[in-house]
């Protein structure tokens, strides 16, 4: 019976469908769970949750790795309310990389939707802000990082010369409202999406442009419209095959086909991951794809760790609601987690996929 009773307790603090509304990393106790035998291939339920880098930042978002020969390299993300872009090394040390990564003028305060450092508002470390700055980024196959300029409402690139271009801001003569996330695919066609996160008033804002969030591609130049009315559009990640797209938002992870012209088979789209019904804490924000096609999903209490077919394997608990993730180091075995004020990292059995 005594045995019982403390399985029940564990269950209960961990929020395992016992009728509990919020479930929080306690350091010291285990920061992963494992939820099916395939678990043990992907992470061990022993890993260390590291805080790498701690109640420094505002919102950080869309971390890219960057590979420097063998043995090194280092992690570009996004800082969304001081409109920059970070570069973090092995080591844990922080450098500006790029200055005004989303909006460029000098009106600031006035782009940007409100957001918080998720504090909650009784801390003294509480903050409320706008974000003008950059969301997602990811490196195309030519070693060029490209981004989602959010405030700046646009994809931007930067070249190898240092010279900072404009892919695309509009579609069939409209203005998007916030580029959110972005993945690249071998061929050059560049999937991202847009919401109206990067108006100071959202929807209601006077400037607003096109009248929808949704699934977009850019490619030889061209800007087409991929998917209308996408709800909750926000994260992206392909499969390691790249045969498929995974698309999330509103708590949902759905799976497209993608065709032989680069669009996707919006018909046949399958839901694979449904987490509407979780109490937990946290949104489907960003999302990545190891090299056995397992994806790691930002969401309730954490991040899930989803089998290719949908199956919920486990969950690596985090102290902070996560915003995006990325598998870096040079071997691609330690997930760098940023969870608005913090960047946290733990390591993993099977790596990521370069170049993603």
């Amino acid at each position: 019976m005594k045995k019982v009773c403390m399985i029940f307790s564990v269950l209960l603090a961990m929020g395992f469908g016992l009728g509990t509304s919020h479930a929080q990393y306690v350091e010291g106790q285990p920061a992963v769970v494992k939820l099916d035998p395939a678990l043990d291939d992907l992470i061990s339920t022993s890993a260390k949750l590291e805080k790498t880098k701690g109640d420094y930042f505002m919102f950080i978002e869309g971390p890219t790795w960057v590979p420097q020969g063998k043995n090194s390299g280092y992690l570009l993300f996004s800082e969304m309310y001081a409109n920059e872009i970070l570069k973090m090394t092995m080591d844990g040390q922080l450098s500006l990389w790029l200055d005004h990564s989303g909006y460029v003028g000098f009106d600031f305060w006035n782009h940007g939707m409100d957001q918080t450092n998720g504090k909650k508002p009784d801390d003294p470390f509480y903050r409320k802000f706008n974000m003008p700055g950059s969301n997602g980024t990811a490196m195309d196959w030519q070693g060029r990082l490209v981004w989602d300029t959010w405030g700046g409402r646009g994809i931007d690139r930067m070249e190898k010369n240092g010279k900072r271009v404009t892919l695309t801001g509009s579609v069939d003569g409209k203005q998007f409202n916030g580029t959110n996330d972005i993945v690249v695919k071998k061929d050059g066609a560049i999937y991202f999406t847009d919401g109206f996160g990067g108006l100071r008033m959202r929807d209601k804002d006077p400037t607003k442009g096109i009248d929808y969030t949704g699934l977009f591609m850019w490619k030889d130049g061209k800007t087409s419209v991929i998917i209308k009315d996408l709800n909750g559009a926000n994260g992206l990640a392909l499969s390691a095959d790249e045969k498929y797209l995974y698309a999330n938002g509103a708590r949902l992870v759905r799976q497209y086909t993608i065709l032989p012209d680069d669009s996707v088979d919006v018909a046949n789209m399958k839901v694979i991951s449904d987490m509407t019904a979780d109490k937990l804490p946290g949104i489907t924000d960003g999302m990545k794809v190891d090299s056995k096609g397992n994806i790691y999903e930002s969401c309730c209490g954490g991040i899930w760790i989803i089998s290719p077919e949908g199956k919920h394997l486990g969950t690596i608990w985090t102290p902070e609601s996560v915003a995006n993730l990325e598998f870096g180091d040079p071997d691609l075995k330690s997930l760098y987690i940023l969870a608005r004020t913090s960047i946290y990292k733990i390591r993993v059995n099977t790596p990521g996929i370069p170049g993603r």
